[in-house]
């Protein structure tokens, strides 16, 4: 479980984040809404230790950790809105890279991995394939795999069904859903009320600070 407690950020005298307390329960999808400027975005790399809070203290099991600690393992993987894949790297080196670089692990584990989790999430056919070679949908899967390989606590998406239409806006919530059945906590960053209501056990409703 991880737990936020007072957590405050702010971009020079604008606030984006007051006082913030919040539990992500292991096993649940958190979605955060709201409008554009509400903080969503900031939240979700704060806890990615993306972005740095000024004040406040995060909880992994009741046990104090900084998000932005580099040389913990990694609490929360983000799957970005615009998927930040390696364009010369094939699908399964996109996969294998972090696991090979950062957590430094031997050919066999990170293979493994990396196989299991394309299989998962139907792309095992496209390990040889390039980015530019792959659907949009097949992109974010490709995402997904490239976080989970870092073996994340939890699993985090900014916007996932931004300029989708409707039918790969259902592939992702069923994605999403079946992550859920296999225990993987998620947070989803949406203006997508109704996606967000399809998908969360818990919604948090982001405005502004004035």
């Amino acid at each position: 479980m991880i737990e936020l407690k007072d957590i405050n950020k702010s971009y020079g005298n604008k606030k984006v984040i007051d006082h913030l307390d919040l539990i992500i329960p292991d096993g649940q999808i958190l979605a955060i809404v709201g409008p554009s400027g509400g903080g969503k975005t900031t939240l979700l790399r704060t806890l990615a230790g993306l972005e740095t809070a000024e004040s406040g203290t995060f909880l992994l099991d009741g046990q104090p950790f900084d998000p932005s600690d580099t040389k913990q393992d990694q609490v929360v993987g983000v799957v970005f809105q615009d998927f930040q894949l390696f364009p010369h790297l094939s699908v399964l080196d996109n996969i294998t890279i972090g696991p090979r670089l950062v957590l430094k692990e031997d050919k066999e584990t990170y293979l493994k991995k990396a196989r299991n989790l394309a299989s998962l999430l139907g792309i095992e056919e496209l390990l040889d394939n390039y980015p530019f070679q792959l659907s949009g949908g097949q992109k974010q899967r490709l995402a997904i795999a490239r976080a989970m390989a870092m073996d994340p606590r939890v699993l985090a998406y900014d916007e996932p069904t931004s300029a989708l239409d409707p039918e790969l806006r259902q592939q992702v919530e069923k994605l999403i859903l079946d992550l859920k059945a296999d225990g993987v906590t998620q947070i989803v960053v949406t203006h997508d009320l109704v996606f967000a209501e399809n998908i969360a056990d818990e919604l948090l409703k982001v405005e502004p600070i004035s």
